[in-house]
């Protein structure tokens, strides 16, 4: 069910006079009550969704808040399986390469620290962290903020700004980035060497999935709410 949340700001008129507009005042009760769309930042009156139904922008269309039931849980079950999944993509063999009677198995830690030595060392920091660390640093900070109110209890002390860690680590979060760099470079190698995959790349391929899944499950206005409730209670 399409619940489009009705603008409280007026859109500007093609036919608007030149003259300048007296900007409306605002009490800090209907402030409060105003959701900014994440994509175009029009201004929306807060509505009280139920599960299942979805709030989207009336200028752009992008998702304003979607709650589900039972999301919370989800998301810490898919942000545990992630890093279980990233655990055996750093130890497990990644690629297996042989070439006139030699053959080279690497992990994804191998390929990290390929490049630690001389000039290229900072490429290692900044391929583990993109990869690694901050991928990883978001799971745990997800089940930081969610595990306790997803058993009803009220939020960890620092469940604010880790959530808004979380979310600002979000776009620097690159492991699906990785992969289909992985993929274009076997296309390009595959005709020089024989290429056999190992289990690490599958579990990679496996974690990009369920970030993917992790990620729309999420609604990030249904967090804020929960944490505001429970911090109030």
């Amino acid at each position: 069910m399409n619940h489009a949340v009705p603008s409280s700001l007026a859109a500007p008129s093609e036919a608007a006079s030149p003259q300048a507009m007296p900007a409306p005042a605002f009490t800090a009760e209907e402030v409060a009550r105003l959701i900014a769309c994440p994509s175009c930042d029009a201004l929306h009156e807060e509505q009280v969704l139920n599960n299942g139904e979805v709030a989207r922008c009336v200028r752009c269309h992008g998702l304003l808040e979607a709650p589900r039931r039972s999301a919370m849980t989800r998301i810490i079950m898919l942000a545990l399986a992630a890093l279980i999944l990233m655990v055996a993509a750093i130890f497990f063999p990644f690629l297996e390469l042989s070439a006139a009677g030699l053959m080279q198995r690497s992990s994804l830690l191998d390929t990290v620290l390929a490049f630690s030595s001389g000039m290229t060392a900072p490429l290692t920091l900044a391929m583990a962290a993109l990869i690694v660390v901050l991928p990883v640093l978001r799971f745990v900070l997800l089940v930081y903020v969610l595990g306790p109110m997803a058993i009803g209890w009220a939020p960890a002390r620092y469940a604010r700004p880790a959530f808004r860690v979380a979310e600002a680590l979000r776009p620097w979060a690159m492991a699906e980035v990785f992969i289909v760099g992985v993929a274009v470079a076997l296309v390009k190698v595959a005709g020089l060497a024989h290429l056999s995959i190992g289990p690490a790349f599958w579990a990679f391929v496996a974690l990009v999935l369920v970030t993917v899944l992790k990620d729309n499950f999420m609604c990030r206005v249904s967090v804020w709410k929960t944490l505001e409730a429970r911090r109030r209670s």
